[in-house]
């Protein structure tokens, strides 16, 4: 069974969504479109509660893209059992999932450009939670919720 994406973005994301889910297909996932479709004016919250829920049923990892990332996070890490990341880096996006146990990857694309954005991408899906020390953080930030 493939290892499945969860993807969603705003009007302001969605040529960069198409650009990640082109590079999530080509490293072996299923990328799911929960939308948006268009170009139109359109509210990321939406968007965000679809993917997180997705994530938080255990459906796949996520993708979430705006312009910049901002909105997207916060209303996905208002979901139970989602740890969404806004990264703009790729030692970020590693540390997200190694160290934080991180299941949604937010991305600005008014802020990273499609190069760097691919290489945020491929280093989020590439790494595993390292577990550890790390596990009780990461129950800390559950048990908060």
């Amino acid at each position: 069974m493939a290892k499945s994406l969860i993807v969603g973005s705003d009007h302001a994301g969605l040529g960069l969504k198409r650009e990640l889910s082109a590079v999530a297909a080509d490293l072996g996932y299923e990328v799911v479109d929960l939308g948006t479709d268009s170009s139109d004016s359109t509210d990321y919250p939406d968007y965000a509660h679809r993917v997180a829920s997705a994530v938080a049923r255990g459906d796949g990892l996520g993708l979430l893209v705006c312009g910049t990332g901002i909105g997207m996070s916060m209303a996905a890490n208002r979901h139970p059992g989602v740890r969404a990341a806004l990264c703009g880096d790729v030692f970020s996006a590693s540390m997200s999932r190694q160290h934080n146990d991180a299941n949604v990857l937010c991305v600005g694309a008014r802020v990273v450009g499609p190069g760097l954005a691919a290489a945020i991408l491929e280093a989020f899906l590439s790494h595993d939670f390292e577990g550890g020390r790390h596990e009780r953080r990461v129950e800390k930030i559950e048990a908060s919720s």
